[in-house]
């Protein structure tokens, strides 16, 4: 037993090697993470008192008054002493816990003078990110390649953990998080920020972190949304403050450039186009080869909608989603060009061949 309490300890004092294998908690790159590291390990040291203090006990128990020794058992029916002490112990060791406990809620909760604030929107199944005070906003969505998930090609070492697009986040700055949902529940949780706050639709909570090193720092929806829960993955990368202002700039100023520019698409740059953003979109739900999840997710194959004469039906659907259903609406998530380009691909797509090709205008004309 003295072995098992000295490997315990050794297994204790070496916790940083314990977080690079991903045994213990990470100790984080913000203020707040480390707060609940350090509040992590305090606690687990009296878990560990605790521990070795009742089995102590019993295992001087079992030796000291065991049978073989002519133990007579006790007749008192009360200890005025003892269990004075089992109530005051206890007391302490709540307070003793509380206390520090406290101070770290306090410190989640200050969201007071942030240098910008993000705003989280959990979608089924990606993340909305929108940066309120500089106008600038985009989805980031899982980029694992599909032959990796079918097993085709070998996993690589970020497997279901890489996006399309990273929240970029400076250094050294505080920034404020608001947290929602459009859909479902869900909760953004990055380990190394200290944060996990749920996405629950119709509320907004809030979060903060102040990065203190560049790098790359990984998460996942931590709330079982449906299908693709384990398919929505976060990616936050924190760089200095001077790249990250360049970054802003660069963003804000394509974005501008985006709205007044719109081109025509020829049919083979629709269909190529058409076919990734359908598989980051809309293959999770509908299947990569159109033939659904029925009836929750229809077949887009053969389907009255896609092979359809009416191209305006096909458009508003996708553009607007449908009311009672699990088809939401990609009108506020996708411009003009990547609608015009998915609907062009739904529609020539599995032996469509219809040769309709939508192009950004008619997009635009339905949104009006």
């Amino acid at each position: 037993m003295v072995g098992l309490f000295r490997l315990l300890g050794a297994c204790l004092l070496l916790s940083p090697a314990l977080v690079n294998a991903q045994i213990n908690m990470p100790r984080g790159v913000t203020p707040v993470s480390q707060d609940i590291y350090g509040l992590h390990m305090y606690v687990i040291w009296i878990v560990v008192g605790i521990m070795a203090v009742v089995y102590g006990v019993i295992i001087f128990s079992l030796i000291r008054h065991r049978k073989s020794k002519g133990a007579v058992a006790a007749t008192f029916s009360k200890n005025n002493l003892l269990e004075l002490m089992w109530t005051i112990v206890p007391l302490i060791i709540i307070t003793a816990i509380a206390i520090p406990s406290i101070r770290v809620l306090i410190e989640m909760d200050d969201y007071d003078a942030a240098d910008l604030t993000v705003k989280i929107t959990g979608h089924q199944w990606k993340w909305q990110y929108e940066y309120l005070d500089q106008g600038v906003g985009f989805f980031s969505t899982l980029s694992t390649p599909i032959e990796e998930v079918i097993g085709v090609e070998e996993k690589n070492e970020f497997y279901l953990l890489e996006v399309d697009e990273p929240l970029v986040l400076p250094t050294d700055r505080k920034v404020r998080f608001v947290v929602t949902s459009n859909d479902v529940i869900h909760s953004w949780w990055v380990p190394e920020l200290g944060i996990k706050r749920d996405a629950v639709p119709g509320y907004v909570y809030e979060a903060w972190a102040r990065i203190q090193e560049p790098g790359i720092y990984r998460g996942q929806c931590a709330e079982l949304c449906g299908v693709n829960h384990g398919f929505m993955p976060i990616v936050v990368k924190a760089v200095p403050p001077a790249e990250y202002d360049k970054w802003i700039a660069e963003r804000a100023s394509a974005a501008k450039t985006a709205q007044g520019s719109r081109s025509d698409l020829t049919l083979p740059e629709a269909m190529k186009r058409g076919a990734a953003l359908y598989d980051q979109h809309c293959g999770a739900c509908h299947k990569y080869d159109g033939s659904g999840m029925p009836p929750t997710f229809p077949s887009l194959r053969d389907s009255s909608i896609t092979t359809g004469s009416d191209i305006n039906r096909h458009i508003d659907v996708v553009m607007n989603g449908v009311p009672n259903t699990a088809m939401q609406a990609f009108a506020p998530q996708l411009d003009d060009e990547e609608l015009a380009a998915i609907i062009t691909y739904e529609r020539n797509a599995w032996e469509h061949d219809t040769g309709d090709l939508v192009q950004p205008s008619q997009i635009q004309a339905r949104r009006q």
